[in-house]
C-alpha cells in the first residue's frame, strides 16, 4: 500500500527543515495541516515518526529509517517532473568542487557539448557533498578523503601536487632550494588533502615554515594569490594547468619536487551507473584525465 504522496510530502519537509510550522510554509499548508497530514501517515503506518523536543522536531529511529527509504523515491519524482515540465531529457545531473568545476571541468565542457549534443548538462558547484538520497544529482566530483561508504569511488586522476609561483616572483626573491621558501610568503589551501608541511617533511625536512602568509579554502583563491605574486602556493598541476601553460605561474623547483595524491573522485550510486548519460560522462571524463 502505497501512502498518499501528500502525507509523504509533509513528512520528508518536516524532517528536512525540523519544523512543523516552516515545513508548512514551505508546502503553502497551515501547520495544523501538516499535523493531519503527518498525524495520518503515522496512523498508515503505525508507528511515531517523530519526537518534539527543546531543540525542535526529532525524528524517531523509525522515522529515521523511513526517511532513508522514500526521501530518494520522492527526489527523483520531483526531478523526473521538472525536467518534464521543461521540456528537458536525457538530462545529466552533475556536482563538482568549485575549484574543479572552474579550473578542470569548464574548458573541456565544450568538448563534452560536442561529443554528446543529445544531452543537457546541468551543473553546480559547492564545497559540500551531494545527498544522493534526495534524487538530484546522477554523479558528485567531490574533493578530500575516500571515505564515502555504499557508494561507487573512482578518482579521476593523479594529481601532482608542487609549489607554484608567478615568474616575477620567483625572479624576485631568488628561488632555487626548497630552503628558500623559508624567507618568502607561503600561500595555503586549507582544505588540500596535501599541505606544506607534508611537502616540507618529503624535500626539506628538519624544517617547517611556522606560519602561513595567507590562508583559502578554495584552490582558486590561492593560484589566484600566486599570480599575484602575493607568494608561493602549493596545488595540484592538474587544477592549476592553463596557468602553468600561459607562464602565469612555475613550479620553481621544476617538476621533480612534487607529492602525488589523488584528491577528487567520481562518486555516485551504483545504480546511477545504469542510465545511458552517466554512461556517457564517466567515459568522457577516463578519457579527458588520461589526455592530460
Amino acid at each position: 500500500m502505497i501512502p498518499p504522496l501528500s502525507a509523504l510530502q509533509a513528512f520528508e519537509a518536516i524532517a528536512r527543515r525540523r519544523s512543523f510550522s516552516l515545513a508548512a510554509q514551505e508546502l503553502h499548508l497551515t501547520p495544523s495541516a501538516v499535523s493531519h497530514q503527518v498525524a495520518k501517515l503515522e496512523g498508515l503506518l503505525g508507528v511515531r515518526l517523530f519526537e518534539r523536543s527543546a531543540r525542535g522536531v526529532e525524528l524517531t529511529p523509525a522515522g529515521q529509517n523511513y526517511l532513508h527509504r522514500v526521501a530518494n523515491a520522492l527526489g527523483a519524482i520531483n526531478t523526473a517532473t521538472e525536467d518534464l515540465r521543461h521540456g528537458v531529457q536525457d538530462t545529466l545531473h552533475l556536482h563538482c568542487s568549485p575549484s574543479f568545476a572552474s579550473l578542470w571541468l569548464m574548458p573541456r565542457i565544450a568538448r563534452f557539448r560536442d561529443a554528446f549534443p543529445d544531452i543537457s548538462l546541468a551543473l553546480s558547484a559547492s564545497h559540500v557533498h551531494s545527498d544522493f538520497q534526495l534524487g538530484l544529482v546522477d554523479i558528485d566530483i567531490r574533493y578530500g578523503l575516500p571515505n564515502w561508504p555504499n557508494l561507487e569511488v573512482e578518482p579521476v586522476f593523479t594529481e601532482q601536487v608542487m609549489p607554484l609561483a608567478s615568474p616575477e616572483f620567483i625572479r624576485a626573491h631568488g628561488l632555487h632550494t626548497p630552503a628558500d621558501l623559508m624567507r618568502v610568503p607561503l600561500i595555503q589551501s586549507a582544505v588540500n588533502v596535501a599541505q606544506w608541511a607534508d611537502w616540507f617533511a618529503r624535500f626539506h625536512p628538519g624544517e617547517r615554515p611556522e606560519r602561513m602568509a595567507l590562508k583559502f579554502d578554495r584552490a582558486m583563491m590561492s593560484l589566484d594569490a600566486a599570480v599575484q605574486s602575493l607568494g608561493v602556493a602549493l596545488e595540484s598541476a592538474s587544477i592549476g594547468r592553463a596557468l602553468i601553460a600561459s607562464g602565469r605561474l612555475q613550479p620553481p623547483f621544476g617538476s621533480d619536487m612534487v607529492l602525488e595524491v589523488q584528491g577528487h573522485f567520481l562518486v555516485y550510486p551504483a545504480r546511477h551507473a545504469a542510465r545511458s548519460e552517466v554512461k556517457a560522462f564517466l567515459g568522457w571524463i577516463r578519457r579527458e584525465a588520461q589526455a592530460g
